[in-house]
């Protein structure tokens, strides 16, 4: 299940579903360039709207020229960018899909947890923000322990566990990140 605030996507599946006017209704694709096509308003631009956002312009466009207040249902049947990349010093680093709320533990998890080389008191969390690529550090041990809470981790998130294995420059960009579990941009 999305949660509410999910921001559609390129290429993401969705269901449109107009009340009475089966001709309408249906399921339609979000294009490359994050429109979606309808029939009798043409391309609308879908990307980066909530459910809601886009069922509100729906219904404000078809109801401008079209029907009499329509009721206009929109939801999303699959998403292309539900998945979290999990990668550095893990026993399985890969791209991982993301059902509902997902914390920094359970990403670890799904690559079965950090391997014998990990540094686990620096993981990177690397996540767009406005357009601009941000980035934090945490450290695993003091989630763990319950001295810091677990952070929430989004899809399109990037997890990098430091270990003697990770590349150089990810070791870089890790090593100067301090632990705050704050979000800052990236310059390289």
């Amino acid at each position: 299940m999305l949660e509410s605030d999910y921001r559609i996507a390129p290429l993401d599946k969705l269901k449109v579903s107009v009340f009475q006017v089966p001709d309408l209704s249906g399921d339609y694709e979000v294009d490359l360039l994050g429109n979606l096509s309808m029939p009798l308003i043409g391309s609308v631009r879908a990307v980066d709207l909530t459910t809601e956002q886009l069922d509100r312009k729906l219904t404000e466009l078809l109801g401008a020229k079209y029907l009499q207040s329509p009721d206009i249902n929109v939801g999303v049947v699959s998403s292309t960018t539900r998945q979290v990349t999990v990668d550095g010093a893990v026993r399985n680093p890969g791209m991982f899909p993301v059902n509902g709320k997902m914390t920094l533990i359970q990403a670890i998890a799904l690559a079965k947890g950090t391997d014998e080389f990990s540094n686990p008191r620096r993981v990177a969390v690397f996540r767009q923000i406005g357009g601009q690529r941000m980035a934090a550090a945490f450290d695993l041990t003091d989630i763990r322990r319950g001295k810091i809470e677990d952070p929430r981790i989004y899809s399109g998130d990037i997890v990098v566990v430091d270990g003697s294995r990770v590349k150089q420059v990810q070791r870089e960009v890790l090593q100067s990140l301090p632990i705050l579990g704050l979000f800052n941009p990236l310059n390289f």
